[in-house]
């Protein structure tokens, strides 16, 4: 069998994986698992509600002890050096929850003393905390210090609430009517951990450290932030959620958002037999999903985002068989049918509030096949892509969920990960795949305005060793992709320096196997850390990337695409960014579709160059 014909046939078993696992409704639904936190949270409400799920609760359980090191620790990735202490605490709290393991289990001792020699409770990352405070397990007040007021404050305050981000509001409107009522919920269930607090003045030390961060804040906390308007604050909060409770019962889609709800309802006078908090704990167990022998909670499905990548890599890979254009079309239905009134679409087919830039981006490409023949079909794209449009930022990027929402003074607010949650500035990795999705789909090309200041920020935006950083994926091959697809699209040409930088950067990164992997670690440090081993999805990204520079194959690309299509990379590593150091996620669609999307490419530039040797 000849180099290419091997080619051939890694992507016809791509694609018949694909064909063979599609849903009825035209949907696809990989798993996107992260770590322990959203079993920990779902084992913790059915506890607080009472609610019989027991099978429920010790296959979570069962999840979480199959993810424990030896050590005793729980990791966000496979090379975390030395276990993660939130991640630890979280699992540690959640098996005692359940009741499955007891402290004097050798597995649970072991991560205790790993928990002590980190510095306890006090040492972990402030969403541990606020989980733990929520249950009486840790002390409240320092957990989260800005004021519920926050959310009435007028739009040309220097600091409001509508300056945060849409998927990060409907978590903080919960989270501020929690930590103004100081809701604790103690049950039978509820552990004790008073042995992993090691020092009795945790609380008066963290209050001053709070207080000497932001003396100024907290100056103008007392002076404008009046009891008189606290109520009226707290109404708005509430509203804020009520308003967007999905048809399943989720705050948001989201398990995270929905989790801290339920505990602010709770602190308003909701019952816990209340149909609203029922039906939220409901949407949180709708959210499950079988991997392996294993159940697992995933802070949100990804149907939107899988089936919009899926379609769009089966409709390039130019295979014209009937099963294909049947998958594309009913993809495409079933697409429509999940349009949000915005004329964007969300990550989750439950999510009707929070629009997103990737994932309209992503199913425009699956509904234009069809827009020309179906008036209907026409229709949601004009509506999705003049949307897109719309959310250009003032600088020539895009961001994720909100335009012109990046230099907020939110940013500065004394939490951990404010800057990667609270505000929505361009990035390369969504200015990337936008542009890519313009020139590639709508023929639109240097000249027009829009493609020429998107051109302009990735330009400047440029990593001094020729790299960018995207901020949804890990991290800088994933930013490099993206950036690279994009001004090739737009019609810069391969010699255009940015497009020279990136490719000597690629190549210089490339292991001796002829992969590609980069580590978590990268979105922590803000430079490029490798992995030990490559990865599919990222070798795929790098490959796509090569590809689009080069007019004829090269020795790095050739390599990377033997290890591509002897599949020799380590699948399951998190690839898509969350929160950096603090949250994951392992798409399971990624190490398929996106070596399918590079090997289209490949097939598609290449094969005349091999046919004709």
């Amino acid at each position: 069998m000849s180099y290419l014909e091997k080619i051939f046939l890694f992507q016809k078993q791509l694609i018949n994986k694909f064909l063979s696992e599609q849903q009825e409704d035209g949907s696809w639904r990989f798993p996107c698992e992260n770590g322990p936190h959203t079993d920990v949270y779902t084992i913790i409400i059915l506890r607080v509600l009472n609610m019989p799920e027991e099978k429920l609760i010790i296959r979570l359980a069962k999840r979480l002890l199959s993810l424990q090191e030896r050590d005793g620790t729980w990791k966000l990735h496979s090379d975390e050096e030395d276990g993660n202490l939130s991640a630890t605490v979280e699992a540690y709290t959640g098996l005692l929850f359940s009741g499955v393991v007891s402290k004097n289990d050798e597995r649970m001792k072991r991560a205790e003393e790993f928990i002590k020699r980190k510095g306890g409770l006090k040492k972990t990352h402030n969403s541990t905390k606020f989980m733990l405070a929520l249950n009486q397990l840790y002390p409240w007040p320092v957990i989260f210090p800005i004021p519920l007021t926050l959310l009435i404050l007028p739009r040309h305050f220097p600091i409001n609430f509508n300056q945060l981000t849409s998927y990060v509001k409907i978590h903080f409107a919960a989270i501020l009517i929690a930590a103004y009522k100081r809701v604790t919920v103690k049950t039978e269930w509820t552990p004790d951990l008073s042995h992993l607090i090691l020092e009795e003045s945790v609380l008066k030390r963290l209050k001053n450290q709070v207080r000497g961060k932001i003396p100024l804040l907290k100056r103008v906390k007392d002076i404008i932030f009046l009891k008189k308007f606290k109520a009226e604050a707290l109404k708005k909060a509430e509203s804020y959620i009520l308003e967007r409770i999905e048809e399943d019962g989720t705050a948001g889609s989201y398990t995270s958002a929905t989790s801290i709800s339920i505990f602010s309802l709770i602190a308003l006078g909701y019952g816990t037999d209340s149909p609203l908090i029922k039906n939220a704990a409901a949407g949180i167990i709708n959210n499950s999903v079988e991997i392996a022998d294993n159940l697992h909670i995933q802070n949100a499905p990804s149907g939107i985002w899988d089936t919009s990548l899926i379609a769009c890599a089966l409709n390039k890979s130019e295979c014209r068989c009937p099963e294909v254009k049947k998958a594309v079309r009913n993809a495409s239905s079933y697409l429509v049918k999940r349009q949000q009134n915005t004329g964007a679409w969300g990550f989750s087919e439950s999510n009707s509030w929070h629009p997103d830039v990737d994932d309209t981006q992503a199913a425009l490409r699956t509904v234009q096949v069809e827009a020309a023949v179906d008036p209907e079909q026409r229709n949601a794209f004009n509506k999705g892509f003049n949307w897109l449009l719309r959310m250009q930022n003032k600088d020539g990027g895009w961001g994720s969920f909100e335009n012109n929402r990046g230099n907020s003074l939110v940013k500065h607010l004394p939490i951990e990960n404010i800057k990667d949650t609270a505000v929505d500035p361009s990035s390369a990795d969504l200015t990337g795949r936008v542009l890519e999705f313009l020139g590639d789909v709508m023929n639109m090309n240097q000249g027009h305005p829009v493609i020429d200041s998107a051109v302009k920020w990735l330009a400047e935006n440029q990593e001094r060793d020729g790299s960018w950083y995207g901020r949804w994926g890990t991290c800088y091959i994933y930013g490099t992709w993206a950036a690279v697809t994009g001004l090739r699209a737009a019609g810069l040409p391969a010699d255009f320096p940015p497009l020279l930088k990136a490719e000597r950067w690629l190549i210089s990164i490339q292991k001796e196997d002829g992969g590609w992997g980069e580590s978590c670690y990268s979105d922590q440090k803000k430079y490029f850390q490798p992995l030990p081993f490559s990865t599919p999805a990222q070798t795929a990204w790098a490959l796509d990337a090569l590809i689009a520079i080069n007019g004829k194959t090269t020795e790095s690309i050739d390599k990377g695409m033997r290890f591509l299509a002897e599949e020799k990379g380590i699948t399951g590593y998190p690839t898509g960014g969350g929160l950096p150091g603090s949250f994951y996620l392992n798409y399971h669609s990624y190490d398929l579709v996106w070596p399918l999307i590079a090997v289209n490419h490949y097939i598609k530039k290449y094969k005349t160059e091999y046919n004709s040797n």
